[in-house]
């Protein structure tokens, strides 16, 4: 147990050093999902503010009693913080026992964030991508489209990407990365260039209350999965219809938010109906899927306690 005068920090450089595999990331989020639906796991809706000077502030807060971890993550997104040379989303994670309630560590949350949220697109990936799927498209090119990265190649047999962003500064890093794994990279000047033929979508466009939507779901090619990281924010959503499969993270954490990010009408099931079999994933190799999601705390909690862990060893 941690004593509270000394509680332990896990900085982001300590966290990468871990290399904390995309199977064990899978498997704990996978693992708690199943622990909530048998009331061994919890999660709270997220909390959002959103200040009329565009930033964008949310908490997740998750528990379980397998392992008995509670994870609590503040976050705030703040698109000028680039004029001051920081990131534009910043968070921590505190870590506590679920039983007594005692401090067990902080840790750095744009890890967490980072690893969580492509792990929760590798579960939903999993059941709704094509197994030989082999060409990747990235719109927005920054941390998300890096871990979705390094997640998806883990999974699949990856060939391939096109990336698409705003600045070539980000577009250009990222297909880098992509040639030192070993893949061929393509840096596209249009977004439908980078979609049309993909067989897997990963869209990460940063958040602003001004975002005007540009992506057409009509030119994701028949088998293709999209994972949709960025709230749907840049999808058109009267295209969203053109995919034949859509499942979103959490339908009772959707339930409570003041705009969906998605015609839930066209919702076909959640993250826990996906994993525990109550939700069918892709039925046909021609079918388009697609996973939107806000974020799922007990990702966050997944991510703390493989963190808190590997750090006692």
């Amino acid at each position: 147990m941690s004593n509270p005068e000394n509680l332990p920090y896990l900085s982001r450089s300590e966290l990468e050093s871990m290399s904390i595999s995309t199977d064990n990331v899978v498997a704990t989020i996978e693992h708690l999902i199943k622990c909530s639906v048998v009331s061994r796991a919890w999660n709270a809706p997220k909390m959002v503010i959103t200040p009329p000077d565009g930033r964008y502030m949310m908490a997740t807060l998750s528990a379980s009693d397998d392992p008995p971890f509670l994870a609590v993550k503040s976050l705030v997104l703040n698109p000028r913080n680039k004029e001051k040379g920081l990131s534009e989303i910043n968070s921590l994670v505190t870590l506590l026992d679920s039983d007594t309630g005692l401090p067990l560590a902080v840790i750095d949350g744009n890890w967490v964030t980072a690893v969580r949220t492509a792990g929760l697109s590798a579960v939903a990936a999993k059941r709704l991508a094509r197994p030989e799927s082999s060409v990747i498209a990235f719109v927005g090119c920054g941390v998300q489209a890096r871990s979705h990265l390094q997640a998806f190649s883990d999974l699949f047999p990856l060939e391939e990407i096109r990336a698409f962003n705003r600045g070539a500064e980000n577009r250009d890093a990222l297909c880098r990365t992509a040639e030192s794994m070993g893949l061929a990279a393509h840096a596209c000047d249009g977004i439908e260039d980078a979609i049309r033929g993909a067989d897997l979508i990963v869209t990460s466009v940063s958040w602003s209350q001004n975002t005007e939507a540009f992506i057409d779901a009509a030119w994701v090619k028949s088998g293709a999965f999209a994972s949709v990281v960025d709230l749907g924010v840049p999808w058109i959503d009267d295209s969203m219809g053109y995919f034949d499969r859509i499942i979103i993270d959490d339908l009772e954490q959707e339930s409570q938010m003041e705009h969906p990010i998605v015609d839930l009408s066209l919702v076909k099931g959640d993250l826990s109906g996906l994993v525990t079999g109550a939700v069918d994933g892709r039925l046909t190799k021609d079918e388009k899927t697609a996973f939107v999601f806000r974020g799922f705390a007990l990702g966050d909690l997944a991510l703390a306690t493989l963190a808190f862990k590997a750090s006692r060893h």
